[in-house]
C-alpha cells in the first residue's frame, strides 16, 4: 500500500472536516502527512516536512504537524515554537501513545483523528479561534514531499 491510498477516501474527507472543526475553535493550523518510506529519523524528516509545508510560516508559530510514514510504520508529531511555549513535553508524548495504540489496532484514522481532537481541545485555551482569524495552511492530507 502507498501513502496515498493508506486513508480511504472517506477517511481522508473525515481527517479534512475534522482539521476544519477544530481551526474554528483555535486559531491554531494542523496539518496531517504521509510519507510512503522513512529514511532517517522520524523527527528530522517531520521537521523536514514541517519546513517544506512552510507551516513555520503561521502568524503565531502555532502550526501543527502529524507525520506518518508506512515503512517503516511510524508516527511522530511536532508543534511550533508559540505552541511549545504553552505545552510541556507529556502533552505530545500522550498523543504520541494513544495515536500508537489505534495503530497497533490497525485503527490509523481513528488514531489521526484523535489526535486531531486531543490537539484542538489542549490548544484552544491557549490560541482561541479569532473573528479575524485566517486559514493560513491548508486542511488536505499531504503526501511524499520532497
Amino acid at each position: 500500500m502507498d501513502s496515498i491510498h493508506f486513508f480511504s477516501l472517506q477517511e481522508q474527507d473525515e481527517i479534512v472536516a475534522l482539521i476544519q472543526d477544530v481551526e474554528l475553535k483555535s486559531s491554531c493550523e494542523i496539518r496531517v502527512h504521509i510519507d510512503d518510506e522513512l529514511k532517517g529519523e522520524a523527527s528530522k524528516r517531520a521537521q523536514s516536512v514541517f519546513k517544506n509545508l512552510k507551516m513555520h510560516k503561521t502568524a503565531e508559530r502555532n502550526g501543527v504537524l502529524l507525520y506518518v510514514s508506512l515503512q517503516p510504520k511510524s508516527f511522530y508529531i511536532l508543534g511550533d515554537k508559540g505552541i511549545h511555549q504553552m505545552v510541556d513535553e507529556s502533552f505530545w508524548e500522550n498523543i504520541t501513545q494513544e495515536v500508537i495504540e489505534k495503530f497497533k489496532e490497525k485503527q490509523f484514522a481513528e488514531g489521526v483523528k484523535n489526535a486531531i481532537e486531543r490537539c484542538g481541545e489542549q490548544l484552544k485555551h491557549f490560541f482561541p479561534y479569532q473573528e479575524d482569524d485566517v486559514n493560513e495552511l491548508p486542511d488536505e492530507v499531504s503526501f511524499n514531499e520532497e
